[in-house]
């Protein structure tokens, strides 16, 4: 009886050791390179300054192309608040439909190309699209989502965020 009560006890001490570092912990978003477009480069230390959505997508993803119309709502209304957004295309998302969906959708955010999958990596090994990465002004992951966010708890997030200083 006693082994099981200290085996509960370690099980939940664990449980809530990880719930805290999964809801409190903050880290600086890994360093990056992300190619857009137009060939440009963009580095992960040029988002600071600005509350910055870094979202993972693929033109094959269903759950992507239905969020993309939300993001360009949500990246209007925030844009001339200090809110930025970088669409990144997974490696084996053909460049040529990027562009594509890229032009003819009219995405007004940054849209990168991953095509050696080396972002992707660097940002925790993402498999699943749609991944989306919320970082602060400091340059620190706040909130990663992995599926279509709940776009108004995203805006209240947001917000928050771009009141910090």
């Amino acid at each position: 009886m006693k082994k099981h009560w200290v085996l509960g006890s370690i099980v939940a001490a664990c449980v809530v050791g990880v719930a805290a570092f999964l809801t409190t912990s903050k880290h600086d978003a890994p360093a990056s390179t992300f190619v857009l477009l137009d060939g440009s480069q963009l580095q992960t230390k040029d988002l600071r300054g600005r509350v910055t959505l870094v979202n993972f997508w693929a033109t094959s993803c269903t759950t992507c192309v239905a969020e993309m119309p939300h993001m360009v709502e949500t990246y209007e209304k925030y844009k001339g608040k200090g809110y930025n957004m970088v669409a990144v295309a997974m490696a084996y998302d053909p460049p040529s439909y990027v562009v594509n969906f890229a032009q003819t959708r009219k995405l007004p955010f940054s849209v990168a190309i991953d095509n050696t999958g080396a972002v992707a990596k660097s940002w925790g090994e993402v498999a699943l699209t749609p991944t989306s990465y919320l970082v602060d002004k400091h340059g620190e992951i706040v909130k990663r989502y992995v599926g279509q966010p709940d776009f108004a708890e995203l805006h209240r997030l947001i917000e928050k965020l771009l009141q910090e200083t």
